[in-house]
């Protein structure tokens, strides 16, 4: 038999303590988490805030696009993105974290919309803030393609679906 090297016997005993978490389902809203995206692992998480007030707002957009304006939050379908009237609703959760949620889930565009966030309410950490897409619990689930604007405190992401979106670093 052949000896297990030092190095590699860590990385094993690491992942085995990893996968033996004894609350597997517990949501992590941990900012220091280890997200995989796609082949990446990047340390980050959901950026701490101060909460927001609540704010729900409903409205038709097709074809010709639009905008929704959630509380400091503002969403941009753009002309041709739907094929069709879709009565649209985004709640902005008053919470810890800014967050968005868009429905109907899993309305899909032709050509991404774009989610503007404020986080001129929250912790300023180092790295730059990004959005990302979320489960229910705010499990990050994807960073999706964003710009981070420090100065204004803005940051602007690329959607392909409507789902739940969170301000990450």
């Amino acid at each position: 038999m052949r000896p297990v090297r030092p190095p590699v016997a860590a990385l094993v005993a690491l992942a085995l303590a990893l996968a033996c978490d004894p609350s597997p389902t517990a949501p992590t809203r941990d900012p220091a988490a280890l997200i995989v995206s796609g082949n990446v692992a990047k340390i980050g998480g959901l950026l701490p805030c101060k909460p927001l007030g609540y704010d729900s707002v409903t409205q038709k957009i097709g074809p010709a696009g639009g905008v929704l304006k959630i509380g400091k939050h503002n969403l941009v379908v753009p002309a041709g993105a739907l094929t069709s009237v879709v009565s649209v609703t985004a709640v902005a959760a008053s919470d810890t974290v800014n967050r968005v949620e868009l429905r109907p889930e899993g309305l899909a565009f032709i050509q991404p919309a774009l989610l503007t966030m404020s986080y001129g309410n929250c912790k300023v950490v180092p790295q730059s803030t990004q959005i990302v897409y979320t489960t229910d619990a705010l499990v990050i689930i994807q960073y999706v393609p964003s710009a981070d604007s420090p100065t204004s405190k803005l940051v602007t992401g690329q959607l392909s679906h409507f789902s739940n979106y969170a301000l990450a670093w």
